[in-house]
């Protein structure tokens, strides 16, 4: 056999092995797990930037898992005291001004999070990045000086996803969660996201600062950044309920 293609064919076959060896699936629940934890309390602010102005708003977060997350709007006074829950695949936002409770449906989820370049799915993680895509090794590339795995999601036939694919990289060693790139059906590039900032919070190392960024409005970005945070404290699914949207605080 020729020696240049026995060395093709020797290497091919180490890469496939590699990749056979490497969980993909769990390198993603691994990474997604670390920013949230099995539970969490945090502060954020999000800045939404456009061409000419920039406004901030700040909030408070309760999670468990994916399934419940519970936000209470903290500033500017205009928005301050609006909060939006999510249980399951179902959000609800509750808007004290005129004492109205709004449930979301299916149809707003890509629509934009308070004028901010986060769509409500985005907020609610309606979908699951482990459960409703199938997940490839797709290379091996740096970033922000870390060595980090690219790998590829598909969504699974019938998964409830928005997105045709999406691309994270992921680095080898820490699991940093460094970089996103959300594909429409028609595998347009629709936005990225960039995470950096590396700091501990609470028991973990972890990214504290998101930036969205859409392609094609020149000038838009949201960047939210996290606060005081505190990762598996106790909390009950009876706390994610539409009564406490009106008394959380």
């Amino acid at each position: 056999m020729n020696k240049t293609l026995s060395i093709i064919i020797l290497c091919f076959l180490s890469f496939s092995g590699f990749t056979q060896q490497l969980d993909v699936k769990n390198l993603v629940k691994e990474a997604d797990e670390k920013m949230r934890g099995t539970s969490s309390k945090s502060n954020f602010s999000m800045t939404i930037e456009r061409p000419g102005w920039s406004r901030t708003v700040k909030m408070k977060s309760w999670t468990i898992g994916n399934d419940y997350s519970l936000m209470y709007i903290t500033s500017p006074a205009k928005e301050k005291g609006q909060v939006f829950l999510k249980r399951g695949n179902e959000m609800w936002n509750w808007i004290p001004s005129i004492e109205r409770m709004v449930k979301i449906p299916p149809s707003m989820m890509m629509q934009s999070w308070m004028g901010s370049d986060f769509t409500n799915d985005d907020l609610v993680k309606e979908s699951s990045l482990v459960k409703d895509y199938e997940h490839r090794l797709a290379g091996e590339e740096q970033i922000q000086g870390y060595d980090c795995y690219k790998i590829e999601l598909i969504p699974k036939e019938d998964a409830p996803v928005v997105w045709g694919k999406i691309f994270m990289w992921i680095s080898k060693k820490e699991k940093f969660w460094l970089k996103a790139a959300f594909y429409d059906e028609d595998e347009y590039l629709v936005k990225y996201e960039i995470l950096s900032d590396i700091k501990w919070v609470d028991d973990r190392e972890m990214p504290t600062r998101l930036e969205m960024i859409p392609t094609d409005k020149k000038g838009h970005k949201t960047i939210l950044l996290y606060g005081n945070t505190k990762f598996n404290i106790d909390l009950k699914e009876s706390f994610f309920s539409i009564q406490n949207m009106k008394r959380i605080r």
